[in-house]
């Protein structure tokens, strides 16, 4: 072996003993909501006890130590809040399951209130939204505590064609706790990365496509991709409203489910969430049985860009299916993905241009921009600290588009949900008659480079996020040592299902392993 793989083995050796003593230390890692709820309701833990644990464990783990730059603000009012409900649980009020649980939220869901919501750009510091988010009405009413905002891929990673995940103008660099070198995925890096190192209980993220199921995969957690319309998209820096919506990232399918419970509402501002059925219940209550047992899954193999060494944790992941009484229909390979990953980019720049100019033009006082023009003239104009590593091409091919009464939008439109629901997902749902479509949900993480851009380990979120379906990430096994997780997909509305079957999944195998903060991934 050459000196250099030696050095790395050494330091990769040292970052393990100190990520390992932190997490040691934590008195309070791989806690759950429910775990929470009954030490606060013993009488031995306090929310300001919790929340003041986790801003250490911040400024200890994320600022310093591994320095893995999660977090991107904590938030000054965190100490006082949960004050507030630790008062409130003295009086006899407890609000929910998320009653004083501290949670983190993305960077481009917006807060009225001391916090900063940049979408992780410097451009935005300052630029103070008029009101919370309808996600984050919906944490607060819950008693939830808002411990802080999270780093994210700049602009949700929708900037440029060549882009390094988890890296933003305000927030630096996000590294992936399993090993330092690699990239934490994105765009919900920040929140895939705090949960998965026990920065807080629960955090929320968003998706456009793949900025929740693939950072979840790629750290070893879960992430919940909603039907469009399940959550309100009320307040989030968009995208595309066809196919943005937050969702929960959590450590354990159970802890996931029940923040969709909180985060799920009707809102009178989102007309897209007028359109989900009426449903009693907790996403959480049906989580303990077999659902395994009898299901009728599809396994899609691809075109999805993964590495061959997916495909053993793919086989594994069958074999558990199997033995735990599912019928597996094998689906192949959809070719088609390819025509609508090109329509889905021409419909993604078309609505980024009309939804981010209204919402730029929301924002109150302090906004030095107010349009997508606007934004790429400031991009230009500062270059040096907002664009050192790639460009802004995403942004000038999306100014150049019309409005969305355009036939060009209109046609890539239906050639998605052409290729995404009526071709893809409903016809194989209908065809086999299955409960949901298995797939590997993204690739081993791969190594940041600033200089290059990211070298993409493959993804298997199109199809979900194309169809404004849901799916929800499971850790499923390990690449070296690298987490890899499986994707469960289904028709629109059928969260409950998905989160019973991942549950199921996830108690079998119990494949989720805490990260050891290794500096890179050790040579054999």
């Amino acid at each position: 072996m050459k000196w250099g793989g030696w050095i790395g083995v050494v330091c990769g050796l040292v970052a393990a003993v100190a990520g390992r003593a932190a997490e040691d230390a934590f008195e309070w890692a791989e806690i759950t909501i429910e775990d929470v709820q009954r030490r606060m309701e013993a009488g031995e833990l306090t929310a300001e006890r919790l929340t003041m644990a986790y801003l250490e464990r911040i400024e200890a783990v994320d600022r310093g130590g591994p320095a893995m730059r999660a977090v991107i603000e904590v938030n000054p009012e965190a100490l006082a809040i949960a004050r507030e409900r630790d008062r409130e649980r003295r009086d006899g009020k407890v609000r929910g399951a998320l009653h004083g649980v501290p949670v983190l939220i993305k960077d481009n869901i917006a807060t009225a209130d001391a916090m900063e919501t940049t979408a992780g750009s410097l451009m935005l510091v300052g630029a103070k939204p008029r009101e919370d988010a309808a996600v984050v009405e919906r944490l607060r009413e819950a008693g939830a505590v808002i411990l802080g905002k999270t780093n994210l891929s700049e602009w949700a990673n929708f900037r440029s064609m060549r882009p390094v995940s988890g890296w933003s103008s305000r927030g630096g660099q996000t590294r992936n706790p399993y090993a330092l070198d690699r990239n934490p995925s994105g765009s919900s890096s920040g929140s895939a990365v705090a949960v998965t190192a026990n920065l807080c209980v629960v955090a929320v993220g968003t998706e456009t496509d793949g900025s929740i199921v693939s950072p979840a995969s790629t750290n070893g957690i879960v992430g919940v991709k909603p039907t469009v319309g399940r959550v309100s998209r009320r307040g989030l820096v968009p995208i595309a409203a066809s196919q943005d919506t937050a969702g929960p990232m959590a450590r354990t399918v159970r802890d996931a489910a029940l923040v969709l419970d909180v985060l799920t509402a009707r809102d009178a501002r989102d007309a897209a969430t007028g359109e989900a059925p009426e449903e009693g219940g907790s996403f959480a209550a049906e989580l303990e049985g077999e659902a395994l047992r009898g299901a009728r899954l599809g396994v899609l193999r691809g075109p999805f860009g993964l590495p061959p060494k997916t495909e053993q944790v793919l086989e594994a992941v069958l074999t558990e299916l199997r033995a735990a009484g599912a019928e597996v229909v094998d689906l192949g390979e959809y070719a088609a993905i390819h025509q609508a990953w090109e329509a889905e980019l021409e419909v993604l720049l078309y609505e980024f241009k009309a939804g981010l100019n209204a919402y730029l033009a929301s924002l109150g006082e302090g906004a030095t921009v107010r349009t997508l023009a606007e934004a790429i003239a400031f991009n230009a104009a500062h270059a040096e600290e907002m664009m050192p590593f790639f460009g802004q091409d995403i942004f000038e091919l999306a100014e150049k588009k019309g409005p969305l009464t355009e036939s060009a939008y209109r046609a890539a439109r239906e050639t998605c949900i052409r290729i995404s629901r009526t071709e893809g997902i409903e016809a194989w749902m209908a065809e086999h008659r299955l409960d949901a479509i298995v797939t590997i949900a993204a690739g081993p993480a791969w190594m940041t480079d600033p200089v290059n851009g990211d070298a993409y380990t493959g993804s298997s979120s199109s199809l979900a996020a194309v169809a404004g379906y849901p799916s929800v990430s499971v850790p499923a096994g390990e690449v070296a040592g690298l987490p890899v997780g499986v994707l469960f997909t289904g028709r629109a509305w059928s969260e409950r299902r998905l989160l019973a079957l991942a549950a199921d999944f996830e108690r079998r195998t119990r494949a989720r392993r805490p990260p050891e903060f290794w500096a890179t991934v050790p040579l054999p």
